[in-house]
């Protein structure tokens, strides 16, 4: 379907058209760009086509998102005094940044993700104090990122920077509070600059080729709630000074090459909402801190060479593990979805007028200590957590029987303790648990029913 605009007396004084999410097609009309009191237009999410054109001077929000718009990025000549927001991600937009857009002095919100954009490095364009967040992300730029940026150091100056290149004076962006550099080609080692960003709340850097060691310079981020370096080559160990950013919420090293003994470097962290040291290389014994985070929320220690108990008696600290209501919440799926169960956690970044941006990570509240070698039994105070969402012990050496407490995990939707060495009956109380959707008890030495 193509759009049709109103023509006549209406149009004229219409000051916001939204028709964003719909099935629209075809190209846009060029009777847009008549509307001379327009100042809000979202089509995002269509399936419009064609090319950009010129609109008028009163527009002040332009939302295209996720069309099929191509072609070349225009100047916005008309918008210079007015345009605020410009969204234009998701369509195939090919060319130059055009060097022409440093004139629109008013822009807060400038989203050019995901297109084509290309050929040599960014312009030299001259940020005005009022650019809030920049994001670039998944394109084919190159070169350095302009110096120009890094002289914005004014309060009310960038917030969130999102590109896909690599930074080489990100440092100076001192009131920078958010980096996502995330699923992109970056190398070398976390650069150290980063640090003179020291009002940081959320750094990004996972889905890389980033190498070497966790510097403990990083501690010097005192502000920073989220850590996450996932998906990396990163190796050596958690350096002790980490305990400096007690601030942390999200801490995600999984999939690196991290290892040795798991040492108190986040005992501090008592905000600490989510953990995943997934995939690495630590060993020896779990501390027995790890489950006395007051707020946390998941804990994924898969993957590793632990060994030794688990840690009794210190679970009854986490308020999410244990503080959840009878019959909560119902999905689909198998042990495969478990990351696909929301749970927010986000970080709100607000400048002085008001305006704010959301990070948000999407977590169930769960345990998951599979693939290692821990051993022993499984302790009973592990059954009373009436929050867990999944429990994931497979794989490991433990042994004994499965405690008669399993009743009383009332929000369980997963349970995996397969391959292991576990023993006797499996009792009829399981059948209480109206959450459960996966039970996989498999390869053990179970006996009976009872």
């Amino acid at each position: 379907m193509v759009i049709g605009i109103w023509e006549g007396n209406f149009s004229r004084f219409l000051e916001r058209l939204d028709l964003g999410s719909n099935s629209f097609g075809g190209e846009i009309p060029e009777s847009l760009f008549r509307l001379e009191s327009l100042k809000y237009l979202d089509l995002s999410e269509n399936g419009l086509s064609g090319k950009l054109g010129g609109f008028h001077q009163s527009l002040e929000v332009l939302n295209l998102a996720s069309n099929r718009i191509s072609g070349t990025l225009p100047c916005f000549h008309a918008c210079v005094q007015s345009l605020s927001i410009l969204n234009l991600a998701n369509n195939s937009l090919v060319g130059r940044i055009p060097s022409c857009m440093s004139s629109l002095r008013a822009l807060r919100q400038l989203n050019l993700s995901n297109n084509g954009l290309q050929y040599g490095i960014l312009p030299m364009l001259v940020f005005s104090d009022k650019l809030l967040a920049l994001d670039l992300s998944h394109n084919q730029l190159s070169g350095p990122l302009p110096s120009k940026i890094a002289e914005t150091t004014d309060k009310s100056g960038l917030l969130v920077l999102d590109l896909s290149q690599p930074i080489f004076c990100i440092g100076n962006l001192t009131y920078l509070q958010v980096i996502d550099l995330s699923y992109n080609s970056l190398t070398g080692s976390i650069p150290l600059n980063i640090v003179g960003c020291f009002q940081l709340l959320a750094l990004i850097l996972s889905n890389n080729g980033l190498s070497g060691e966790i510097q403990p310079e990083l501690d010097a981020l005192n502000s920073l709630k989220i850590l996450d370096i996932s998906s990396n080559k990163i190796s050596g160990q958690i350096p002790q000074t980490l305990a400096g950013c007690r601030s942390l919420e999200v801490v995600d090293f999984s999939s690196n090459s991290l290892s040795g003994p798991l040492n108190d470097a986040m005992n501090k962290c008592l905000n600490l909402k989510f953990l995943s040291l997934a995939q690495n290389k630590f060993e020896g014994t779990l501390p027995n801190w790890l489950f006395t985070f007051p707020s946390i929320r998941t804990i994924n220690l898969s993957g590793n060479r632990f060994s030794g108990f688990i840690p009794d008696g210190t679970f009854n600290v986490s308020r999410s593990f244990n503080n959840a209501a009878m019959g909560g919440m119902n999905t689909e799926g198998s042990l495969v979805s478990v990351k696909s169960k929301i749970i927010q956690i986000s970080v709100m970044v607000m400048d002085r007028n008001g305006r704010s941006f959301a990070y948000g990570l999407s977590s169930p509240v769960g345990i998951d200590l599979s693939d290692n070698q821990l051993n022993g039994e499984i302790p009973e105070s592990l059954f009373t957590l009436h929050g867990l969402d999944y429990l994931i012990l497979t794989y490991n050496l433990l042994v004994g029987q499965i405690p008669v407490d399993l009743e009383k995990m009332w929000n369980l939707w997963a349970i995996d303790l397969s391959h292991n060495y576990l023993s006797g009956p499996l009792l009829a109380n399981i059948s209480s648990l109206q959450e459960l959707i996966t039970l996989n008890f498999s390869y053990n030495s179970l006996s009976e029913f009872v």
